[in-house]
């Protein structure tokens, strides 16, 4: 077994298998699986944490302005592979921890964010009058995205595990943790609304802050804090917070974030948002986690 996720020690490591005979044995067993996922996001940190989010980013704004080919033109089933691909580093972090527990409180999570979604898209409460113009994949109802929990569950628990690393042994005051991670779940949004709005992904009924009216944050607010309480339930904090640290590359998908929205915001001269996706990747170098780590070895 890893004594670090991405540093296989010993003679164990030297028998994890690799390629196709490797993805056979982690489909039929949890530990393979485990120790398949980590090898490869550890081996492929580089592609994954950076070449996705900045080609993504090209994609989505050559997209906007026409640029790309109409099978392509945000093309959902792209969006949501390379989503897929940047959640991996989180997926691989954090599921040695996934037990009944977790299992049990995360689908009241996914359920919540059908529920929040669907409400505020037929009822204008809590975010203002919103809606969709592009279909990001399958839409439920064909008003919200079957894969919603895709996108919104892995924002809050990079906000989460960011928040543990910058508190430290504070984060044991709940009352204490748990304003600050639903703040910075609030300010994840400040960065990706702007953006998504810019790029004609969904748009509100009113203006506002560059496109955005201040009622999407009062929903925000709301929705930051059930997150957080609900993954506050679902993961032993001890342990999730030993696994963070010990797990070079669990929020690589907050770089993957940053890079990929604080690019788009930047061409559209959102810079309000620009400065939020800096403030995230100054907690990020703080914490040692947005670091020359992800280079790629021909840089190293």
């Amino acid at each position: 077994m890893p004594d670090r996720a991405g540093e296989p020690v010993g003679e164990e490591s030297a028998a994890i298998p690799t390629g196709w005979d490797g993805l056979r044995r982690a489909l039929r067993d949890r530990g393979a699986f485990e120790r398949f996922i980590d090898r490869l996001v550890a081996n492929n940190r580089f592609t994954i944490a950076v070449v996705f989010p900045v080609t993504g980013a090209m994609l989505l704004l050559a997209s906007a302005e026409g640029l790309v080919p109409e099978p392509l033109s945000f093309n959902p089933y792209l969006v949501l592979f390379g989503v897929a691909v940047m959640r991996l580093p989180l997926v691989s972090g954090l599921a040695p921890l996934v037990d009944r527990r977790v299992a049990g409180a995360l689908p009241a999570l996914v359920a919540y964010s059908y529920a929040i979604e669907y409400v505020g898209a037929t009822t204008d409460i809590p975010y203002g009058e919103f809606s969709y113009q592009i279909p990001l994949g399958p839409m439920l109802f064909g008003t919200i995205p079957l894969g919603l929990p895709v996108f919104f569950i892995p924002l809050a628990l990079n906000a989460y595990l960011l928040c543990l690393l910058l508190l430290g042994p504070r984060a044991d005051r709940a009352l204490l943790r748990i304003p600050f991670v639903a703040a910075t779940v609030v300010a994840v949004d400040v960065v990706l609304d702007p953006a998504a709005v810019a790029l004609g992904f969904w748009s509100f009924g009113e203006g506002g802050f560059y496109g955005v009216p201040l009622s999407n944050y009062a929903g925000w607010i709301l929705s930051a804090v059930v997150a957080t309480v609900l993954l506050d339930v679902a993961f032993d904090r001890v342990s999730l917070c030993e696994r963070v640290e010990t797990c070079p590359y669990v929020l690589d998908d907050m770089v993957s974030f940053v890079l990929l929205w604080g690019l788009v915001n930047a061409v559209y001269g959102a810079w309000i948002p620009v400065a939020v996706a800096g403030l995230f990747a100054a907690w990020l170098v703080h914490v040692d986690r947005f670091d020359f780590a992800v280079r790629p070895s021909w840089l190293s």
